[in-house]
């Protein structure tokens, strides 16, 4: 019985499952309401920036004989800027090219200067090689740093994601239940934090770079018990940074001086034997702190062995911010939001959106139920078939609150469009069997089920192929609705059709 019946099992079996996934701990969670289920800024209000990245790329340049770090700080003293803005980029080791790329992430540097900066490093290089437009890989950096912003930020739902269009290359953020300001804020703050020293030297003050978000450990956001000052608690990522940051403290008379830091925010430093850890986020310095007792740990050692360290900040809001930033790491280049577009959809439009979706799945699923039912005109074929369409739909529910898919109408339209083909394919395997005389012996209906399989087997693999690529190419809503249709199509073909086939075999020899 088991053996015979065992699609049928698989699908209650998954049915379960996906009941676990909707409405218990198998979900995703984060969904709005009494299910797992996670709506996009369609379905649940929010606002939307997609605009690119600042920059110009030269592409291709040989680099035979070149180092990444010093080739960076060459081009970025030509151009006067700080050596984040400048990325060189390597062949690939099993490539037999020397040619790579060299991006700039800065709007005010034009073609003419940057191709005389490659030049006056020993590139050959001119402005024929250069271009408007940043490489995938920043882009697909940029993706994932801004998807941790979202993440560490607790705006549930959101997402980045990189699209194409007309000869260019954008980042689109939707956050739902977010105002148009707090997309902004997001995308529009490169998040480059720096802990830099500043000590008195010859002729004026000397800063020297300390840790960035690469070298620190992020502990969590808390406040000083003796001062009351809010700030950030990190620890120094690996020993040699630790190393490093104790010596120069030591070589250069931080602990010598742990309480002088007498630094203006917006001005500098003030007086003459300043010695301050600088807080720098993108470029500008946002607090100035003295060493304080971090100096007896670093004399006796401890801080080598212990690598503890407390930002410092202005107030929780900012601490928070911090933090944010710190373990999200910071942009590659900022986002042009001046060229892109933004939107913003308000909370009751985004539900009235909801309420139709609703209305025009069940319109569907009633239409193609009276449909069959005239079809058929027999309780025992017709309704296996709409309850095994209706799970089909079932399963695709729990596998978007499996993986904390954000539904949108894409979704949506690639749900109706399941259910279609679905029970298309239910009254090709119906037909088939019904046909001609009855069936009277499980070889026959096993005969004419494979017969019908296959045609559904073909279509299926045609469906799949011709929806891959919008599911592969970053192509905005047409791939949520291939992506859909796709796993739609896969449920389809492996377990819902095999259970139906199951359903009516009993139907039929009985």
């Amino acid at each position: 019985m088991i053996r015979k019946n065992w699609r049928l099992i698989l699908l209650v079996v998954l049915v379960l499952g996906g009941s676990l996934a909707l409405f218990g701990p198998l979900g995703a969670g984060g969904g709005e309401g009494p299910t797992n289920l996670q709506y996009g800024l369609e379905l649940s209000g929010g606002a939307s920036v997609r605009a690119p990245l600042v920059g110009m790329t030269a592409d291709p340049v040989d680099l035979e004989g070149t180092s990444g770090q010093d080739l960076e700080r060459n081009i970025a003293e030509e151009l006067g800027l700080s050596p984040p803005t400048i990325e060189v980029r390597y062949p690939d080791s099993d490539e037999a090219t020397t040619e790579g790329t060299v991006e700039v992430y800065n709007e005010s540097v034009t073609q003419a200067e940057f191709a005389a900066a490659l030049q006056a490093v020993g590139l050959d290089a001119d402005e024929s090689v250069i271009e408007a437009g940043l490489t995938r890989a920043t882009y697909d950096t940029a993706e994932r740093v801004l998807d941790s912003k979202i993440n560490a930020g607790g705006l549930t739902g959101g997402d980045a994601s990189v699209t194409t269009g007309a000869n260019q290359t954008y980042l689109t953020v939707e956050v739902p239940n977010a105002n148009r300001s707090q997309v902004l804020e997001l995308v529009g703050d490169p998040g480059r934090v720096q802990i830099v020293g500043l000590h008195p030297a010859e002729g004026g003050y000397e800063r020297v770079p300390l840790f960035d978000q690469e070298t620190l450990n992020v502990n969590g956001v808390s406040q000083n018990q003796r001062t009351g000052q809010w700030g950030v608690d990190v620890s120094v990522a690996t020993r040699e940074a630790a190393q490093r940051f104790s010596t120069i403290m030591q070589e250069e008379g931080y602990t010598d001086n742990q309480g002088q830091c007498n630094y203006e925010i917006g001005s500098g430093p003030d007086g003459d034997n300043a010695y301050c850890l600088l807080t720098v986020r993108n470029g500008e310095v946002v607090d100035a702190v003295s060493m304080g007792d971090l100096a007896t740990t670093i004399e006796s050692g401890d801080f080598v062995e212990d690598p503890r360290y407390f930002i410092s900040s202005n107030s929780q809001e900012d601490a928070r911010e911090l933090e944010i930033n710190l373990r999200a790491g910071a942009l590659p280049s900022a986002l042009d939001v001046e060229s892109g577009t933004n939107y913003f959809l308000q909370p009751s439009l985004a539900q009235d959106f909801k309420f139709l979706s609703l209305v025009t799945g069940v319109i569907a699923v009633l239409a193609v139920s009276l449909t069959v039912f005239i079809r058929y005109r027999e309780p025992g074929v017709a309704l296996p078939m709409i309850l095994t369409a209706g799970a089909e739909v079932y399963l695709l529910l729990g596998f978007a609150s499996l993986i904390g898919l954000a539904l949108d109408l894409s979704h949506i339209a690639g749900f109706i469009a399941v259910i279609g083909t679905g029970v298309d394919d239910l009254i090709i395997i119906a037909d088939e069997i019904l046909q001609g005389e009855r069936v009277s012996t499980g070889r026959v209906f096993e005969s004419r089920f494979r017969k019908a399989f296959w045609v559904i087997g073909a279509a299926a693999a045609t469906t799949i192929i011709a929806m891959s690529p919008l599911a592969v190419l970053s192509l905005g809503d047409l791939q949520g609705f291939a992506i859909v249709t796709i796993v739609g199509v896969l449920l389809g073909v492996l377990v819902t059709r095999p259970a139906y086939g199951n359903i009516l075999r009993n139907v039929v020899l009985d």
